[in-house]
């Protein structure tokens, strides 16, 4: 045992807690969550995630780290016209589905055969919103935002991982001294809240199949990634399986869909860690420790991001998002012969359509893949 094995592990949490709450917050609010309803997604959540790190490490002595979808609920916080019945319900079809995907392996290299240039158009489109209303901020504070703004590019020429959650410390501090806030809200310990789901032709396709591809696209085969990258071997089906039945637990609860982390898992999975990529494992047991910690005290987290100025909250949400923004733009655009597809479904995913009372992200993929397909007849 290394200190760096806690050390990386409570680093990696605290990044991936802190640094994407907002968007939680945002898409709890999104379907109509009431604050008891919020505190509950997010306490059944980092128990989920603690669940799945500590199970899924010890059993297969990999640094098998686990973290919620990020694009997954920016997708929910993009989305409009679901009530939080309807998410909870879709938020079940997606755990089946991700189950049925571990135990069927054509269903893992299906997916894996959805185009990256397409998968990644979605993305992109679905967290632009983020980017943009961050931006928008600014005339609402900018005695608030603009400073935060420079602080968050300065700090990720140093240290990328920490430059999101430096803003939200920072700028929920400045926000208190400032007196733009009331008070701190009184400390409590988390409570799990059982929400009835509804299931609906609708929320079923335009929230929990896009879901599901964000999750499987951009989620489950990059954290697969950063496995082999370091030098593991994982059973895709088993780790996707599990990520998915405690997902399945957890939604009526309302917590939206786990999965395998990307970043998180990175800083869990290098030689910095420990020189014996044998031993990399024990990262899994702290990174749950410190979300089960999470988890007991979710429900004054929520009353502390409730009480803070909305534009900071935007502001958060949007740096967040930043890097995935980028990321999946560089993707969506570079083979030349699919830059046309991606565009498309860039361009219809970021615009809100809602058409039968389906959301943009489903057609976003949909018109993506049909240019894709005349594209690729026009060349035989």
């Amino acid at each position: 045992m290394r200190i760096s094995i806690p050390v990386s592990a409570f680093v990696a949490a605290i990044v991936g807690f802190g640094g994407t709450l907002a968007i939680v917050i945002a898409a709890a609010k999104a379907v109509g969550a009431t604050q008891v309803e919020t505190a509950s997604w997010v306490t059944a959540i980092c128990l989920a995630m603690a669940i799945e790190s500590l199970w899924l490490s010890w059993r297969t002595r990999m640094p098998v780290i686990a973290a919620w979808s990020t694009p997954g609920v920016a997708l929910i916080a993009a989305s409009s016209g679901f009530s939080i019945g309807e998410a909870v319900g879709a938020f079940i079809v997606t755990g089946i589905l991700l189950i049925a995907t571990g135990l069927f392996r054509p269903l893992t290299k299906l997916i894996a055969r959805i185009p990256a240039s397409v998968a990644s158009g979605m993305l992109a489109g679905i967290v632009v919103t983020f980017a943009i209303n961050a931006v928008k901020a600014i005339p609402v504070d900018p005695w608030l935002i603009l400073p935060l703004i420079a602080a968050f590019f300065v700090i990720r020429l140093f240290n990328p991982a920490l430059s999101v959650l430096a803003v939200l410390v920072g700028g929920g501090a400045a926000a208190f001294l400032t007196g733009r806030v009331g008070g701190l809200p009184t400390p409590e310990l988390s409570t799990l809240t059982l929400i009835a789901p509804q299931f609906t032709v609708t929320a079923i396709i335009g929230l929990a199949l896009p879901l599901y591809l964000v999750t499987m696209a951009s989620q489950n085969l990059s954290g697969l990634a950063v496995l082999r990258a370091a030098g593991y071997h994982p059973e895709p089906g088993a780790l996707i399986g599990v990520t998915g039945l405690l997902s399945l637990l957890s939604a009526p609860f309302g917590a939206s869909t786990t999965n395998l982390a990307a970043i998180s898992a990175a800083i869990c999975t290098g030689p910095d860690v420990h020189p014996d990529p044998g031993e990399r494992w024990k990262t899994g047991p702290f990174y749950a420790l410190a979300y089960l910690v999470f988890a007991i005290f979710g429900a004054s987290l929520v009353a502390i991001f409730a009480v803070l100025p909305q534009s900071l909250i935007v502001l958060v949400a949007g740096l967040a998002l930043m890097a995935p923004l980028t990321n999946a733009l560089s993707i969506a655009l570079k083979e030349e012969s699919e830059r046309m597809a991606a565009t498309v479904t860039f361009a219809v995913t970021a615009s809100g359509l809602t058409l039968f009372g389906v959301g943009a992200a489903f057609w976003g993929l949909i018109a993506g893949l049909v240019v894709l397909f005349l594209e690729t007849l026009k060349n035989r």
